[in-house]
């Protein structure tokens, strides 16, 4: 059997695509990219085919004779293809080539361990990587000899194999307790966040999109931000106060990409929930790049996998600057706020997203004067939190409050409020 090396950063980049493949160039080109993130040295792309999968390859055995060719050629060592291999087409190729063969999904599994900085992340990615594993359990190795008995322990024994399943399956086992430890604890505290009337926003777009920059330049927080694939993997939220709506909780999402596999999708459920449970979505686009309508095609077919595709969404056409374009505004017929174009990292045009969210969040607003009496003083500070209130006087008959605010900020307040603020609101919308 073929022993796995331990170099593999010379790569050889195989790319399967049909014969009417329309997007083949733009694939080529992510996957190069992928390739370079992970940190290979891509030494050559070789197209292939592939109208009728090969049982044993995948591709064509001509094709794999060509490809082992090429590699003694270019002395590589590695090789990388853009599309998902079954376990015995993996075993196979690395036979036949002599060289590691990575699939698209085991690529992105090695981009994404080496970007998970949390604790979540961490878990949720070794998950990833064990399941992922787990199919490719079917003679990797070279010891798979059954272990020798001795004195009491005469028998069939355990090949080393079945060792190997049990051991992983046991970790995954306790790997899926810890996630559902921590999944319960972000579940605590989105709850606490909807029940203090905290609106949610969250970044989601294609991966390089800019959606780390976008999210430091609104909440001036320090998230790693780098022009690389996938440089961001861990959920991060942070609160922002000066939209002119009340509080609100911004995330930072993992980015999509072509193809991902749908056991990531699953795996990074915690940081695709705040997706699914935003009130609304700032979908990031690279405005400059020619892809771009088909990267939001990408984008919204994830989001309705995974529940989040009747959630609003504001598009952020981001990088404008590469585009020589001036920031601007564009709303619907009814004047509501539906794309902004800004640059980001030059944070230019940010005080127009301002706007936008300030009203796709708040809608109508509120205002009017409210008493409340001396013994509400939780609706007060409620109120307060809030940022509903523009100015209070407080004496011997109670508060009295200048209320301008969302009414979506204040409805919630209704179960709990007296009859002062419920008469202020009106009846129900």
């Amino acid at each position: 059997m073929f022993e796995r090396g331990k170099k593999g950063e010379r790569a050889l980049l195989v790319l399967p695509h049909a014969r009417n493949g329309s997007d083949a160039e733009a694939d080529a080109r992510e996957f190069e990219e992928l390739a370079r993130s992970a940190g290979a040295e891509v030494l050559e792309r070789i197209g292939a085919r592939v109208d009728a999968p090969n049982p044993r390859f995948y591709i064509g055995s001509g094709k794999a004779d060509e490809i082992k060719t090429l590699i003694a050629a270019l002395d590589a060592d590695l090789v990388l293809v853009d599309h998902a291999l079954s376990p015995v087409q993996e075993r196979n190729l690395e036979a036949h080539l002599g060289v590691r063969v990575v699939d698209r999904a085991g690529l992105i599994l090695d981009i994404f361990a080496q970007r998970a900085r949390s604790h979540e992340g961490k878990l949720e990615v070794e998950l990833a990587q064990l399941k992922h594993l787990a199919t490719r359990l079917v003679r990797g190795w070279t010891h798979l000899e059954r272990q020798r008995g001795g004195i009491g322990m005469r028998g069939p024994g355990e090949t080393q194999l079945e060792t190997d399943r049990r051991l992983l399956g046991e970790r995954v086992k306790q790997l899926q307790r810890r996630l559902d430890k921590v999944h319960t604890q972000r579940g605590q505290q989105r709850r606490a966040r909807l029940d203090a009337g905290v609106r949610r926003v969250a970044l989601v777009g294609y991966t390089n999109a800019g959606k780390s920059t976008l999210f430091n330049a609104l909440t001036s927080a320090d998230v790693y931000a780098a022009d690389k694939l996938f440089a961001t993997l861990d959920p991060t939220v942070r609160r922002i106060v000066d939209l002119g709506c009340g509080p609100v909780a911004l995330a930072d999402t993992v980015g999509f990409v072509r193809k991902l596999p749908h056991d990531l999708v699953a795996a990074f459920r915690a940081t695709l929930a705040e997706a699914r449970d935003a009130d609304l979505l700032l979908h990031v686009t690279d405005a400059a790049d020619p892809e771009r309508e088909q990267h939001i095609r990408v984008v919204n077919e994830v989001l309705e996998e995974i529940g989040a595709g009747a959630v609003p969404q504001l598009q952020v056409m981001n990088k404008i600057d590469l585009l020589d374009r001036q920031p601007s505004l564009d709303r619907d017929g009814a004047g509501d706020a539906q794309r902004v174009w800004l640059a980001a990292a030059r944070e230019s045009g940010l005080d127009l997203l301002r706007s936008a969210l300030g009203q796709r969040l708040g809608g109508a607003r509120v205002r009017g004067e409210l008493h409340l009496d001396a013994d509400a003083g939780r609706l007060h500070a409620r109120l307060k939190v809030l940022g509903a209130l523009a100015a209070e006087h407080f004496d011997d008959r109670g508060w009295h409050l200048q209320i301008d605010a969302p009414r979506s900020v204040l409805e919630p307040l209704r179960a709990h409020a007296g009859a002062a603020l419920n008469a202020l609101l009106g009846p129900l919308p």
